[in-house]
């Protein structure tokens, strides 16, 4: 297959996903308003893992079928990075302020969890690189899969307690007018459940297109899977989160893409679990380490801008867009360096 014909079925892939996953976005949100869930909680649980369902299919394909653990590790580490390029970008859409200073503070718990799993990652690259054999104690899989699990559902505990005490909030939120009320639950769930299919579907390709693309251009899979497989699997989080800000849901926007984060972290460790050669991080180029650091100086500059709360944005990006989108463009430059 030439490089133009797999330039073709990758978007045509891509398309799929597009297309599906804004569904997603929307019978997911019909589903968000029906159970009567805050829209953290909805961003972070429900959309979170919505939006990353590409992200899973993608990463189980790549170590169960096309044994190809770079893909898969590439596409977790570089949808962190590329979801919060995305959060930077918000601020385009909103002239007004920094979209930081119009969200709960609530939203630096999940970032928090999302930095500490991410530094668990960076760690065990290293140490899987240097010192292998002291992550082969569990069988087939890294001793980081059980605590990333652990530390996810943790998280999750601590942002549902946190959304609990914000029930004033809540309170006026349910009070508004449903926007779906006319919408029967049957119909929404079977839709769910037919562009979730659509979208598994698509992305169980998408691995062995960008394994072609990477021997073709010379690219490698790490640039391949941190760069191209990356941003077509998050793709959903873009069109969710712009979706969102535009109607208001600030709050489900950042929710959606710093529950992403957290959940793509999960997503590599069930990958570790049905990569059976053993531990995946030992079976993986060392470069991975600049998209999880580069995730990791990302989300510690959106954790500070929410804190700060600027107030002023000059030239569409406040001071802390700018840094993120610095940080992606170093990200980049140092991948194809090492490529």
């Amino acid at each position: 297959m030439d490089l133009a014909l797999l330039g073709l079925t990758f978007l045509v892939l891509t398309s799929v996903i597009l297309y599906s996953g804004v569904k997603l976005s929307k019978y997911g949100d019909i589903i968000a308003e029906k159970s009567g869930l805050g829209r953290l909680w909805t961003g972070v649980i429900l959309l979170a893992f919505v939006t990353s369902l590409p992200e899973l299919v993608t990463g189980l394909s790549s170590v169960i079928v096309f044994q190809t653990p770079d893909i898969a590790a590439g596409d977790v580490f570089g949808s962190c990075v590329f979801n919060m390029l995305i959060l930077a970008l918000l601020d385009v859409f909103d002239r007004t302020s920094p979209v930081s200073s119009r969200v709960q503070q609530g939203h630096t718990l999940s970032a928090s969890f999302g930095i500490l799993l991410l530094a668990i990652v960076a760690v065990s690259i290293f140490l899987s690189h240097f010192q292998a054999g002291a992550f082969n104690a569990l069988i087939w899989i890294g001793i980081y899969t059980p605590l990333i699990i652990f530390l996810y559902l943790i998280a999750m505990r601590l942002i549902y307690s946190y959304e609990k005490r914000s029930i004033a909030a809540f309170v006026k939120e349910k009070a508004e007018k449903l926007k779906y009320e006319k919408i029967s639950k049957k119909s929404t769930y079977v839709k769910f459940s037919i562009n979730a299919l659509i979208v598994v579907i698509a992305a169980i390709f998408l691995p062995e297109v960008g394994k072609s693309i990477a021997e073709i251009t010379g690219l490698g899979q790490t640039f391949v899977g941190n760069i191209l497989i990356a941003i077509s699997t998050s793709l959903p989080e873009v069109v969710v989160s712009i979706a969102a800000l535009r109607i208001g849901a600030g709050d489900m926007a950042i929710g959606n893409l710093f529950g992403s984060n957290l959940f793509n972290i999960v997503i590599f460790a069930i990958d570790d679990v049905f990569f059976m050669k053993g531990p995946l991080l030992s079976f993986i180029e060392f470069s991975h380490i600049v998209p999880v650091l580069s995730a990791i100086i990302m989300m510690t500059i959106a954790v500070i801008g929410l804190t700060y709360r600027a107030s002023k944005k000059p030239l569409f990006l406040a001071w802390d867009a700018r840094g993120i989108v610095i940080v992606y463009i170093l990200n980049l430059i140092i991948l194809y360096m090492l490529r």
